[in-house]
């Protein structure tokens, strides 16, 4: 740090100050290409700008995930990048000797942590933490790794042991657009917010094949149920109920054609999210049944239907 005495800059330190900004600007105007750096160790030296430079190049050449030691970063691509997670790049991530030898990639560390399990005489348990800001690409983060330990950890010999692993992979895949549909809202950063915390925790055998998964959930937001920011919106279950539900389930459930609603604010724009169909064959699929459904969808209270708000001023019974 430079240290002023006396208006001036002390010597030392001003050496060492005029030292850094010369190797940033060797660094950062030298031949190396940054775009080829895919570990933010490997930057020299390691500055604010040189890190967010490097990351920059990096994008710009849609190379979305950098290494920085045994930590992973990963930029959202704000983008369809279907070749990025292909069932091909899963299995050669899984198949490579040294999968950390390969372009960092988030199925590198679900192969690393996979054979972690695998290499010790007694498993221990291995956590991932996917960690960032609001539409940082944490839910897409985290069902990218479900789907490929789904793959990966379902490779039973037997007929029975197969459909078993083909049930339980299906169900892992199918939650997600369940607690999305529920837990996720339209925010002015991130129109897939998730707007709880979720713990997820999929269980494997002694053979590393999977045998279950649970999911705890915690921090749901309720307050947006009755109050949302300037621009963001509700719940997706919501619009999906109103855009999705047929002729009989509006009459069933009250839901007048055309009506607007005060708690339901910008239903106008159109999401991928607002699929209603989605959400109920992933619900049939973990075993919600249709007359269940049809009880979580018209919200009661003690037997009374729940009286909501139209923006017209007309109570919806």
């Amino acid at each position: 740090m430079l240290q002023q005495v006396n208006g001036h800059s002390s010597g030392s330190d001003a050496q060492g100050g005029k030292s850094l900004r010369e190797d940033l600007q060797e660094f950062l105007g030298g031949e190396a290409l940054l775009h080829e750096l895919d570990d933010l160790t490997k930057v020299n030296p390691v500055t604010l700008e040189t890190v967010l430079r490097c990351l920059q190049a990096r994008y710009a050449a849609d190379m979305f995930y950098t290494s920085a030691g045994c930590t992973l970063v990963a930029l959202n691509p704000f983008k369809p990048v279907p070749q990025l997670y292909s069932p091909a790049l899963m299995r050669e991530y899984h198949a490579a000797p040294q999968p950390q030898k390969l372009r960092p990639h988030i199925f590198a560390v679900g192969e690393q942590t996979y054979r972690n399990v695998q290499s010790l005489i007694e498993p221990v348990n291995q956590s991932i933490i996917v960690s960032g800001e609001s539409g940082a690409g944490k839910t897409w983060t985290s069902r990218c790794l479900m789907k490929f330990y789904a793959v990966v950890a379902a490779s039973p010999t037997s007929l029975e042991s197969h459909k078993i692993a083909e049930r339980i992979e299906q169900r892992i895949l199918n939650s997600n657009p369940v607690m999305e549909a529920f837990g996720n809202a339209c925010t002015l950063r991130n129109n897939n917010s998730s707007r709880f915390g979720k713990f997820i925790q999929l269980q494997l055998n002694s053979a590393q094949q999977m045998t279950g998964a649970a999911v705890q959930t915690y921090l749901l937001e309720k307050t947006r149920v009755t109050c949302q920011a300037s621009s963001e919106r509700n719940f997706h279950i919501f619009y999906q109920i109103c855009k999705g539900a047929s002729v009989d389930e509006r009459l069933q459930w009250h839901l007048p054609e055309g009506a607007s609603f005060s708690w339901l604010p910008n239903p106008e724009r159109t999401l991928e999210e607002d699929c209603f169909q989605v959400t109920r064959e992933a619900m049939l699929h973990l075993g919600i049944d249709i007359p269940t459904q049809n009880n979580i969808f018209q919200v009661r209270r003690k037997g009374i239907p729940l009286t909501f708000g139209r923006c017209d001023g007309q109570p919806l019974s």
